[in-house]
């Protein structure tokens, strides 16, 4: 049971650690990023099976972390507010051409993020040529170009 319940504490410890973290996507990670995750992995490991590193102790820090995650998703499924606790709400980053300096800073992007999301999926070399762009849910900025 002690398995159990530091899956199920661990679990929710990183779903609020990486929500204070931020939205980014894995196709934005540094490599710093990546090490940093790998370490975190390490750590994690060692919390969740402590001394007891038997495959059964594993199969069942493993099984609890699935059937928490499937919980949730169902949980979000029925209750849109649980959904945007975990998952946040789509930030909207650029309004026809303005930047919205508050809404950057506090998603910790700065405006060279912004405008390399722009170029990479639309082209655009100007802000003043975005009408929208948008922080989605799972890190990724969506650009919606102005019509020209």
């Amino acid at each position: 049971m002690d398995s159990v319940l530091r899956a199920a504490a661990m679990y929710v410890a990183l779903m609020i650690l990486f929500k204070i973290a931020g939205r980014r996507s894995l196709a934005e990670l540094t490599t710093f990023d990546f090490v940093l995750l790998m370490i975190i992995g390490e750590a994690t490991q060692q919390a969740l099976l402590g001394d007891d590193f038997s495959l059964t102790n594993s199969i069942v820090v493993i099984v609890t972390l699935i059937a928490v995650d499937v919980g949730l998703s169902l949980l979000k499924r029925r209750s849109s507010f649980v959904s945007r606790l975990i998952d946040g709400e789509p930030t909207v980053l650029v309004e026809h051409g303005k930047i919205l300096y508050e809404r950057l800073r506090h998603a910790r992007l700065i405006e060279a993020d912004l405008m390399e999301a722009a170029r990479s999926s639309q082209g655009i070399e100007t802000v003043e040529e975005i009408k929208f762009a948008i922080l989605e849910r799972n890190g990724k900025i969506s650009v919606i170009p102005k019509e020209h």
